[in-house]
């Protein structure tokens, strides 16, 4: 089991209003799932992803990562377990717009002090699974929107993460790139990365083995993909 939730509570607070984000969820993804998280906007479906991503903290319940009790962890460990097991896919690409494709991609290894020659081996070799190392040289001002995520896939995967977290990552694609990058993301899957994924797109959803939706912070629904 990589990912167990138990009772995961989320609140958010002003003055005059306290908003309850997640409410009490319990969840569980084992080792190699593809997972569609759904629901309406305002459900909690990207608060979810930002604990699963050790990017926000819950208010209560328990988050254990790989049997790691997640909850009392301080941000230094955080960034730890972040760097070394958790890849990220962002609807709007992130790629940083001063460095080409292939400095995009080695970005994550560079944070994990991976000597050259091997980050150099290691970003080709996932620039070509991602049929995008003729682009390596550009810029992402001049890709299209389905190169770009192409290697915003690219530098997710590079690191070999255990765990790929996508937040609507067809969102601003036409259907035939978001197509492609779905095919990516189950091929990847394939090869043993566990892959979660928040979508409001049931197309999209119909790729991963299981489909979880959510409702006032909590899961209402679950179906199992056959």
């Amino acid at each position: 089991m990589i990912i167990k939730i138990q009772e995961l509570e989320k609140i958010y607070r002003t003055e005059e209003v306290e908003t309850i984000a997640l409410n009490k969820l319990s969840l569980e993804i084992r080792e190699g799932e593809f997972v569609a998280i759904m629901g309406p906007s305002g459900c909690g479906k990207s608060t979810l992803l930002n604990i699963l991503g050790l990017l926000d903290d819950p208010d209560g319940g328990s988050f254990l990562f790989d049997n790691q009790e997640i909850k009392g962890t301080n941000e230094r460990q955080r960034a730890n377990i972040r760097k070394k097991n958790i890849g990220f896919v962002f609807q709007s690409f992130n790629l940083i717009d001063e460095l080409t494709v292939f400095e995009n991609v080695e970005l994550p290894l560079l944070y994990l002090g991976v000597p050259s020659n091997e980050r150099k081996t290691r970003v080709e070799e996932v620039l070509e699974k991602v049929k995008i190392m003729h682009r390596r040289n550009h810029f992402p001002q001049q890709l299209s929107g389905g190169q770009q995520q192409r290697s915003a896939v690219a530098r997710a995967v590079v690191n070999k993460p255990r765990l790929i977290l996508a937040d609507e990552p067809t969102g601003n694609l036409d259907s035939k790139n978001g197509n492609e990058v779905m095919e990516l993301l189950t091929d990847l899957n394939g090869s043993g990365t566990t892959v979660i994924m928040v979508t409001h797109s049931e197309h999209d959803a119909s790729y991963s083995h299981r489909i979880i939706r959510m409702l006032d912070g909590q899961v209402v629904l679950e179906n199992i993909m056959l």
